[in-house]
């Protein structure tokens, strides 16, 4: 265009190459929207399968994992950290790639141009990837922190709001603010530190990248004055030299991305790595069909993960036959929920057995174990659903005559007042 098209003041050659360039835009305009849909596809289905794994491993987990991680780091993981990897693989792999070929083909276009002045170019890469390497594994790192101050943020709200009764009856507002602007703070202070990184790292990269540029261009120059080479080539060359630094620029920040993700991926793999404290054994034993429901405690000794020096049941034994009505009494902490949290295997004795119809309940599976249990707890969980749903939750399949009939057996026949009777919505309705 330069050379043919000014300097030769060839309108044909000018169309022409105009002409070739406005096909290579409209090539450029067409692959850049696929892959942006394709991509953005991606990320959605990477983001929804691990969010899916991650939640069904998380139900495998027994209660004792629970009272050892705080519920606020987990919804961390199970959003924040799942939406790093999302944006990873639906935008920061795809840009990486792109501008790796983009990269790659301009120093190719540099070689055909001008070898001398690629050179140039070539001698400064090895300096480019240095900094990059060296900065990526620590923002990784900070990237890290980063996510756990944040997950601090998740706990302290998830804490305070479901406490929020007790919250307000102590007049405690103005320390959960305090305590909560705190954890801002700290969050704002881990996340700074990890952008300084990669400011620095855009920096040098940068400026090693343009600053190579202007050389070859001061060396193009020389050369054009001198007339060995050409004014179209040395535009060309810059064209190129251009491209090549401006990817190099935006895969600084894509290596960024990559590292800060990687940190997100190690919280979520230590997650899936948990394996459940209860699992149904190799062979599991069946139960007696239909179960008479005799309950066995056999000089059974426990202790919480949380209180390992103290035994929530001693030696404790108890013989509950079919048919028989047991009321366990005694002051908080006597192990009365203790008995039950073992009966419905959430957790195993450190000595004895808890038999059902003479089975120990270690060597059934526990699913199969809690289905011959019902449970009406002290403080029931009122489920995001309506009445009929709740009603429900224990046996999905169950009919809506059944239901009729657990409500008449529970006296809860006020709920057919409600607005919408049984499909009132209780609960968050989000």
């Amino acid at each position: 265009m330069v050379d043919e098209g000014f300097g030769g003041g060839s309108a044909a050659a000018l169309d022409r190459t105009a002409l070739a360039m406005f096909g290579l835009v409209a090539a450029l305009a067409a692959a850049t929207c696929g892959r942006f849909f394709l991509m953005a596809w991606l990320g959605e289905r990477v983001a929804a399968d691990l969010r899916r794994d991650v939640f069904d491993h998380l139900l495998t987990l027994s209660p004792a994992y629970y009272e050892t991680t705080r519920t606020g780091d987990i919804l961390s993981r199970l959003t924040a950290d799942v939406a790093l990897l999302q944006a990873l693989t639906g935008s920061a792999i795809s840009m990486g790639l792109r501008n790796i070929l983009t990269g790659g083909g301009a120093f190719a276009m540099l070689l055909f141009t001008s070898p001398k002045l690629a050179g140039i170019i070539a001698v400064v890469v090895p300096l480019v990837v240095v900094p990059m390497i060296a900065f990526g594994r620590r923002e990784k790192r900070l990237s890290r922190t980063a996510q756990e101050r944040v997950a601090d943020l998740s706990d302290t709200a998830e804490e305070t709001i479901n406490g929020l009764r007790a919250v307000q009856a102590f007049t405690h507002e103005a320390v959960d603010r305090a305590r909560y602007s705190v954890q801002i703070e700290s969050s704002v202070a881990a996340a700074l530190r990890r952008i300084g990184t990669r400011a620095l790292l855009i920096l040098a990269v940068i400026l090693l990248g343009f600053g190579a540029v202007t050389f070859s261009l001061w060396v193009g120059g020389r050369d054009v004055i001198e007339g060995r080479m050409t004014g179209g080539e040395l535009s060309a060359f810059v064209l190129y030299a251009v491209m090549l630094a401006t990817s190099g620029a935006s895969l600084s920040e894509v290596w960024g991305e990559v590292q800060r993700a990687a940190g997100a991926a190690e919280r979520l793999l230590e997650l899936l790595a948990q394996r459940p404290a209860i699992a149904a054994p190799a062979a599991p034993l069946a139960l007696p069909s239909p179960t008479r429901g005799r309950i066995a405690f056999e000089a059974v000794t426990f202790r919480y993960p949380t209180r390992p020096d103290h035994p929530a049941l001693d030696r404790f034994s108890l013989v509950v036959e079919p048919g028989e009505t047991v009321a366990l009494v005694g002051p908080s902490g006597a192990g009365k929920t203790t008995v039950l949290q073992l009966l419905l295997r959430f957790y195993d004795p450190q000595s004895g057995r808890v038999r059902l119809d003479g089975v120990d309940i270690a060597q059934v599976d526990p699913t199969a174990l809690r289905r011959r249990l019902g449970l009406v707890p002290q403080d029931p969980v009122i489920f995001s659903a309506t009445a009929r749903e709740n009603i429900r939750f224990g046996r999905p399949d169950a009919t809506d005559a059944e239901i009729d009939a657990a409500v008449r057996a529970a006296a809860a026949d006020f709920l057919g007042a409600l607005p919408q009777g049984l499909d009132t919505h209780l609960g968050t309705k989000g």
